[in-house]
């Protein structure tokens, strides 16, 4: 008989069809990705690149239910308890739509890299053609155009497959123009470069223990107007401290990196290389004089010739000196942790993203425009124009490869993490991956950065 019973309470059911959750910013009406809800038992759902959550919990269906609303950036109104949140009355198939605040200048467009970009939206039905990669999380990005596409490289990557990934750098391809829009929802359909059996694979894998790590990646031009792609390489060792150097460029034939030259070995003494040495993202220049130059790191540091020769010839690699920390548009200090720089024909001027060190509300997690003369600047005050909740945002990049520089709109991305914070709630599908925002540089709240 209890066996009897039992079988009938636990008869299957006919699964119902989520309930739509749509976030959007109360201002514009874009899909805002990146939106935490979270139940009063602490059930947490996270909107998609289309802002879509689906609500799919049998125990809440039929009831009146509160969503804690929560987002970096975003927020709704507290109410009389400090609570921010709404209630909704979720039904099978049915469907909502919650309006944010924006508090922040930049625009969140999206998650760049990463599976389930879409995941939530396609549970209710639309996106359906939208392909996952393959890759579950990827570290800093680097960015070059090459003979007619758009090179990506990443550092660490994961795979669904086990914790532990490429260590060698994993790379894809892309059209010129890979965003459809740039408003969201936002997505690139990347070509990775893959194994014999479909995975994407490793396309730098260097003699040595360890990971291999590169930077200053860049498309160049020799003295024949042939074009080489190139970038920096660092073997890591225990403690995640480098032991080697080296310069690389990429082999059309094979589709991996071969070595050019090393040039720094922890054995043969110095716990760090000599500087300068081309690292972080690249930035070109024509001085007044008609000289290209070639300009790494953020703010730089570097600076060469703008010719594969010169990339390859230690003694044209200059020193560049720039300052460490910048003064705010409210008379504040705030240092360096990375940044990059771009030139912007609509402003006809540098402008720099720089992610702070050391900042507030998150340690690692605020992000700061700033324009400049030239890559050496002088640089004027900055202003934030993106936070994180105790969550970082590192190695910025500038996609200046993905809009019209004499266009007013600035895309930059960064690597999103619970890395050097102390927070234990990893943002599920976000974490350890490149967010896409956008910065309208006509919006009047950047004209205190502005020197007009």
């Amino acid at each position: 008989m209890k066996l009897l019973l039992l079988s009938v309470l636990f008869l299957p059911v006919l699964r119902a069809d989520p309930f739509r959750i749509e976030v959007v910013d109360k201002e514009n009406g874009w899909p805002v990705p990146l939106v935490e809800l979270t139940t009063t038992n602490d059930v947490a759902l996270v909107t998609d690149n289309a802002g879509v959550a689906a609500f799919a919990l049998p125990e809440l269906m039929g009831r009146e239910t509160w969503l804690h609303v929560s987002s970096h950036g975003y927020e709704l109104p507290a109410d009389g308890f400090g609570n921010r949140g709404v209630r909704i009355h979720p039904k099978p198939g049915g469907s909502t739509r919650i309006e944010v605040g924006r508090k922040q200048i930049a625009k969140r467009l999206g998650r760049l890299t990463g599976g389930g970009q879409f995941a939530e939206s396609q549970l209710t039905g639309t996106f359906m053609n939208w392909k996952d990669t393959g890759v579950m999380g990827s570290d800093t990005v680097q960015l070059a155009r090459y003979r007619g596409k758009l090179f990506w490289l990443w550092g660490d990557t994961n795979l669904p497959g086990y914790p532990l990934g490429i260590f060698h750098t994993s790379a894809a391809t892309s059209s010129l123009n890979p965003l459809v829009s740039l408003k969201p929802p936002t997505g690139i359909a990347y070509d990775y470069f893959r194994n014999r059996d479909g995975q994407p694979r490793g396309v730098a894998q260097m003699a040595g223990d360890g990971p291999t790590w590169l930077s200053g990646f860049v498309a160049l031009p020799d003295g024949k107007r042939r074009e080489h792609l190139v970038a920096t390489y660092a073997k890591i060792g225990g403690g995640m401290a480098a032991y080697e150097f080296g310069l690389l460029e990429w082999n059309d034939t094979t589709e991996n990196f071969d070595k050019v030259s090393t040039f720094w070995k922890k054995s043969d003494g110095g716990d760090h290389p000599p500087k300068p040495y081309p690292d972080g993202h690249p930035v070109f220049w024509t001085d007044h004089g008609g000289n290209k130059w070639l300009y790494f790191n953020g703010p730089p540091n570097f600076r060469c010739p703008a010719t594969y020769e010169a990339w390859r010839d230690r003694s044209t690699w200059e020193t560049v000196e720039n300052p460490k920390s910048y003064e705010t548009v409210d008379g504040q200090r705030i240092e360096v942790a990375s940044a990059a720089v771009a030139w912007s024909g609509y402003r006809k001027r540098f402008v720099m993203i720089v992610q702070q060190k050391f900042g507030k509300p998150s340690t690692f997690g605020e992000v700061w425009y700033l324009e400049g003369e030239s890559p050496q600047g002088p640089w004027g005050p900055a202003i934030k124009v993106a936070t994180h909740q105790n969550y970082t945002f590192y190695n910025v990049q500038i996609d200046w490869q993905l809009a019209d520089p004499d266009k007013p709109v600035l895309l930059f991305e960064g690597t999103y993490t619970t890395s050097f914070t102390d927070n234990k709630r990893k943002t599920p599908r976000y974490d350890y991956n490149q967010v896409l925002y956008r910065l309208d540089l006509d919006d009047p709240a950047l004209k205190p950065a502005q020197a007009d």
